[in-house]
């Protein structure tokens, strides 16, 4: 297999949009973590896919992203979070391409960005893994710092919404344990219970 790391590379030139060259290394610190506790996961897929599951934002217009992705009624069923999915699945099918991998890797991993954040359900450990590892970012000071002003909210009740919002939407035990410990340690050092 190819390393992570050149993948990573292959998809930088996607990454400058919406912090997610921030987002997505953090996320992918998760991922890893993660398939420590589920050896039988496939750690090639899940890290390809934590990495290229968001570069489908580089082909939406910024403006569009935060207006219609973030903060319209249903932001999480918008369009332009479908049309990141979609793009994201081509993208990374084309970097894949470019470094190498097989069709069925790509499929593997192409599955796992399709619906990652509009489907309700994980259709694979990988998936769980990915779509868990993609939402732990946020409980981090550094996520909490970037989130916040997407959605238009103080750190606390961003951390608020987190706690409650967030956590129950976690698919793995070991991920609420990161999420609630990340959680707690962020607000003491953002001071949420005073500011």
């Amino acid at each position: 297999m190819i390393p992570h790391s050149d993948i990573l590379k292959g998809a930088e030139k996607y990454m400058r949009v919406r912090k997610n060259d921030v987002h997505i290394p953090i996320s992918y610190s998760y991922a890893m973590k993660l398939t420590e506790s589920y050896p039988e996961a496939d750690k090639d897929v899940v890290g390809a896919a934590i990495i290229l599951h968001d570069i489908g934002w580089y082909s939406i217009d910024e403006d569009d992203i935060f207006k219609k992705g973030f903060q319209s009624k249903n932001f999480m069923k918008s369009d332009v979070r479908y049309l990141h999915e979609s793009e994201g699945m081509r993208l990374g099918a084309e970097v894949l391409k470019e470094l190498g991998y097989d069709e069925e890797f790509i499929e593997k991993v192409c599955y796992i960005i399709d619906g990652h954040d509009t489907r309700d359900f994980a259709r694979s450990l990988e998936d769980k893994i990915v779509r868990d590892a993609d939402k732990l970012w946020r409980f981090t000071v550094t996520g909490v710092s970037v989130a916040c002003d997407w959605f238009k909210q103080t750190p606390s009740t961003y951390c608020n919404r987190l706690e409650t919002d967030i956590i129950p939407l976690l698919d793995l035990p070991e991920s609420k344990e990161m999420a609630t410990a990340d959680l707690a340690e962020t607000r003491t050092t953002l001071c949420t219970d005073i500011l």
